[in-house]
């Protein structure tokens, strides 16, 4: 006898091979709840898909019963019309058994796919509304398995486990409902069976769930080597420290034991299909047997037997696949629990119901008595994103990092940012597109509180361009279209132009259309910082950020990233973190930082003639030199 199991199959098995201790956890409160709301806009399909698999329980029940009829009534009475019938009855199931397979598939596909789409999208949306600090701690592997294993694992809910749940129970009953019909002798031997044929899958049952847990776990660190040192900067360091050997025996080691433990999974799952294959083998022979003698005896006739046979290869596989159901059920609200714990993350700065959008026109930048801290680790992340080995974050806030900073830069000025490592340059000035939140005091844009403005007006109004200039694996065109998608031919090469880099783009045999690669590195810092600077201008802000732009740069390229920046400058309220002379002796006012706090203030000419950190740093060189002008660049 063959392993048909019914509706399930060989795919029984999975269940036995998933992590059982999931039966151990505790759901949310409301979680059926938020899922019976996901799944409220499919209730249609959902009622239609349960239609037609209890439909296709009842078709396969009625197959064994006119192989009865077949044998104990046409072939016995030689009744060739019957025969006929009954085999074209017979073909009719088949045919509308296929079209119900496929309607089942269909709606299984509308289903699943479009739950799919609407926990991948409501996931992806909420996490861009994230703060800078939630994509600085978090793993991106483990948030974009979100993304995938997790969401499919949730709709599997209604998928996979809904049909599997649905069909073995429907096929079981009716299975169960014929069999007593035709014979409860061999129904209740059937069932009394039924230990022997579980006991194979329940024993090795849990060693397969470890062996396979143990393995994605591999898979995960294997995938992890690969995408680290894929990408070019880990491709760059391998190489740099001249250890491609020693990867490749890590990596060696790594695929080795996924290769050792996929053949004992391979081997444990053929033991316990060999040994459900005997015991199904060991029940049709008992089955054969006493029917045997039944029919032999008058009680029974042959096509009964028959059908009760082709009945027992339908019971086995529906009631061992039950008998795990709650491992499945579980398995799915769990991945649907583990969607809604980063739905639950509230963002750490959202938008206000009466925001107002920040006035077009030349803006000034204000700090009013303006403190900050980095909020708890609770407040802003997941212990399970960051792979806490205790499964908790602290609720703790950090330290004080900046101390009642209060300027103001009226429109059209230039104030320059200057202080050792560490004193708070980059904090101040991710302030002011409100990547992250003042803890006291206010930071306004032309007079209005940033908290109080519409989040779309402050990213319009403020550019920024940091040290590392981040572009996506695509085209110039798209990179610089990610500024302003409705920009045209003309205003691509005007801002290209501006920011010193067109000839360079022109010369390229694609032109605009080059990819630029992973993160850009195709092309030299320079290059990188100067088409930052053009996707700037193509943007066209009031205010413009500037930090540390013209860092790690050679003298070559940090001329020309310096005359990108004068044009970018002019016209526009511009704040700027710098290391070097030249770019900050020019400034209308320049503010000294130090732990937090603005120790002084003025410009270069005052600052330099007083005692003080400024005069320190240009005497220690920790300024840079003034070899660059950018007057003279301009």
């Amino acid at each position: 006898m063959g392993m048909a199991m019914g509706p399930g199959g060989h795919g029984n098995l999975q269940s036995f091979s998933k992590d059982r201790s999931v039966n151990r956890h505790q759901l949310a409160p409301g979680t059926l709840r938020r899922i019976a709301g996901f799944a409220r806009p499919y209730r249609v399909k959902i009622v239609l898909f349960v239609i037609l698999i209890l439909i296709g329980a009842v078709l396969g029940a009625l197959s064994p019963l006119i192989y009865r009829e077949i044998i104990d009534v046409g072939i016995k009475d030689s009744n060739t019309a019957l025969v006929i019938q009954l085999g074209g009855l017979l073909a009719l199931l088949a045919v509308v058994g296929a079209a119900n397979s496929l309607a089942q598939r269909w709606f299984s596909s509308r289903i699943g796919e479009g739950l799919i789409f609407d926990l991948r999208t409501a996931v992806f949306d909420h996490v861009q509304l994230q703060p800078v600090a939630f994509f600085t701690r978090t793993q991106t592997g483990s948030l974009v398995t979100r993304l995938n294993s997790d969401v499919i694992g949730a709709q599997q809910a209604f998928t996979s486990t809904l049909s599997n749940v649905v069909g073995n129970l429907a096929t079981l009953i009716a299975t169960l409902v014929a069999m007593l019909f035709l014979s409860w002798q061999i129904t209740l031997l059937a069932l009394i069976l039924l230990p022997l044929f579980l006991l194979p899958a329940r024993s090795l049952g849990p060693k397969l769930s470890a062996i396979t847990r143990e393995r994605y776990q591999l898979d995960a660190a294997m995938g992890q080597t690969m995408t680290e040192r894929f990408n070019v900067s880990g491709a760059l360091l391998v190489k740099l420290f001249g250890r491609p050997k020693d990867e490749s025996a890590t990596f060696a080691q790594r695929a080795g034991r996924v290769r050792d433990i996929g053949v004992t999974t391979s081997m444990y799952s053929m033991v316990v299909l060999t040994a459900l294959t005997i015991v199904a083998g060991l029940a049709t022979a008992l089955v054969y047997g006493l029917g045997g003698v039944l029919v032999i005896r008058g009680g029974l006739q042959i096509g009964t037997l028959v059908a009760l046979t082709a009945y027992l290869n339908r019971l086995y596989g529906p009631l061992t696949s039950l008998s795990n159901v709650q491992v499945d059920v579980m398995t799915t609200l769990v991945s649907f629990e583990r969607v809604f714990e980063v739905l639950d993350l509230a963002p750490g700065i959202v938008e206000q119901e009466n925001a107002e959008p920040l006035p077009v026109g030349p803006t000034a930048v204000e700090f009013d008595s303006v403190s900050f801290r980095y909020p708890a680790a609770s407040e802003v992340s997941l212990a399970s994103l960051e792979s806490v080995d205790s499964g908790r974050l602290s609720s703790e806030p950090g330290e004080m990092l900046l101390h009642n900073l209060s300027f103001r830069i009226e429109p059209g000025q230039m104030v320059a940012l200057v202080g050792p490592s560490g004193a708070g340059k980059t904090t101040i000035a991710s302030l002011i597109p409100r990547l992250y939140e003042a803890t006291t005091g206010s930071v306004r844009l032309s007079g209005i509180d940033v908290r109080t403005a519409t989040l779309q007006s402050v990213r319009e109004r403020v550019g920024v361009v940091s040290q590392d200039a981040h572009l996506f694996h695509d085209t110039l065109r798209s990179n610089l279209l990610f500024a302003r998608p409705e920009a045209t031919e003309e205003d691509l090469i005007e801002s290209l132009k501006a920011a010193q880099i067109w000839d360079l783009v022109g010369q390229l045999p694609d032109g605009l259309e080059t990819t630029v690669g992973d993160r850009g590195h195709r092309l030299s810092g320079g290059e990188k910082q100067r088409l930052a600077i053009a996707r700037l201008l193509l943007k066209d802000p009031s205010v413009v950020v500037l930090d540390e732009a013209t860092a790690h740069l050679d003298s070559e390229s940090e001329v020309a990233v310096q005359a990108a920046l004068a044009r970018a400058m002019v016209g526009r309220t511009s704040l700027v973190i710098a290391h070097r002379l030249a770019t900050v002796r020019d400034a209308d006012l320049i503010l000294v930082v130090e732990d937090g706090h603005i120790v002084q203030r003025g410009t270069h000419e005052e600052l330099i003639g007083a005692e003080g950190l400024y005069a320190d740093l240009v005497n220690t060189q920790l300024l840079g030199s003034e070899e660059t002008n950018v007057e003279t660049l301009a």
